[in-house]
C-alpha cells in the first residue's frame, strides 16, 4: 500500500463529534487538497474508528485511511480482524489498521486488567486470527502497532507489518528503522502547532509528565528541562515550509510515512481548511 510520504489526522474534538455530513465533506476536501492518506483516532466507548472509516471510505474515491489507533480495549480481537477485513475487501489497498494498547485508565473504565502491555498486546495479536464461524473475509490489509518503547517495537517487528511511534525526534525514527529492519512499514506521528517556538515549548511541557516519554528522551541525550531543544527537535511549528522540513527530517531518518497531528478546535471544517492551506508545502 502506498500511503504517500505525508498524511494527516482528520481533525479531532474531545468535546463533540462532527456530523457524518461534515466528516464526508472534510475527507473529500482533504482528498482534493492532495493528501494521500488520512488517519482517525478512537475514543473507547465514545467513537468507533472502523465505523467512521466505513463512512469515509465510501465517501471518497482514492483517499487511503488508517486508524491511529484502534484501541484493543474497544473490541475483541476476532471482531477487530473481521471488521478490518471487511473494510479491506470493500476498499482494496485503501485501509491500514493501526492497533494500540492505549492507557491503563481505558482498560479500567471497561473493567479490564491492563496487565503487562507488551504481553497483553502479544495475546491480542495472536487471537486476531483465531478461527470464527462464519469466517472473516479473506482480504489482506497492513497491521501496524502503536509503539514507542523498545519492547513494543520489537513485538511490532515480530508480529505485525510495522510500527507507529509518535512525538519523538528524528533520532528515534532512525533507531526504530534500524530495529524494524528495511521491509517493515514505519509511520511516524509528528505534532504540529500553530505559532512559533513558544507554542512548541508548551506542547512539549504537556507531554513530559508521561514517564516513558521522559525516559526515551533522556536515552536519546536530551535534558528534560531544555524545552527549547526539545521543541526544536520534536514539534513542527512556524511556516508551512518549516513544518514540511521537519517532516522531511523523519523521512530522511527512515520513516515511510509521516502523520501530521495538528491542533484542533471545535470548528471541524475550519480545522480542515487549515490543513488545506498547509497542503501545498508538501506538493
Amino acid at each position: 500500500m502506498k500511503l504517500g510520504p505525508v498524511g494527516v489526522y482528520l481533525p479531532i474534538s474531545f468535546t463533540h463529534t462532527a456530523s457524518a455530513d461534515a466528516q464526508r465533506e472534510g475527507a473529500r476536501r482533504l482528498e482534493a487538497a492532495g493528501y494521500p492518506t488520512v488517519w482517525t483516532n478512537e475514543v473507547v466507548g465514545g467513537k468507533d474508528a472502523l465505523v467512521q472509516l466505513a463512512i469515509l471510505l465510501g465517501a471518497t474515491e482514492t483517499l487511503r485511511f488508517g486508524t491511529g489507533i484502534a484501541n484493543i480495549w474497544a473490541r475483541e480481537p476476532q471482531v477487530l480482524h473481521a471488521a478490518a477485513a471487511q473494510l479491506a475487501a470493500a476498499h482494496p489497498d485503501r485501509f491500514v489498521l493501526g492497533i494500540g494498547a492505549g492507557h491503563p485508565a481505558q482498560a479500567a473504565a471497561l473493567g479490564r486488567d491492563y496487565g503487562n502491555p507488551v504481553e497483553t498486546m502479544r495475546g491480542y495479536l495472536t487471537r486476531m486470527d483465531a478461527q470464527t464461524w462464519p469466517p472473516a473475509p479473506e482480504a489482506a490489509y497492513p497491521r501496524i502497532l502503536g509503539a514507542n518503547g523498545p519492547k513494543m517495537l520489537a513485538l511490532a517487528a515480530e508480529l505485525t507489518d510495522g510500527a507507529y511511534p509518535a512525538n519523538l525526534p528524528p533520532a528515534f525514527t532512525a533507531e526504530t528503522r534500524a530495529l524494524l529492519g528495511p521491509d517493515k512499514l514505519l509511520v511516524v506521528g509528528l505534532s504540529v502547532v500553530d505559532g512559533g517556538a513558544e507554542a512548541a515549548r508548551e506542547k512539549i511541557a504537556g507531554s513530559l509528565g508521561l514517564g516513558w516519554y521522559g525516559k526515551a528522551l533522556r536515552r536519546l541525550g536530551f535534558a528534560l528541562d531544555d524545552h527549547d531543544a526539545l521543541a526544536e527537535a520534536i514539534v513542527a511549528h512556524g511556516s508551512p515550509a518549516a513544518i514540511a522540513a521537519k517532516a522531511a527530517e523523519h523521512l530522511a531518518a527512515g520513516a515511510d510515512h509521516v502523520l501530521l497531528m495538528p491542533p484542533t478546535t471545535d470548528d471541524f471544517l475550519a480545522d480542515v481548511a487549515a490543513l488545506e492551506r498547509l497542503a501545498p508545502a508538501f506538493g
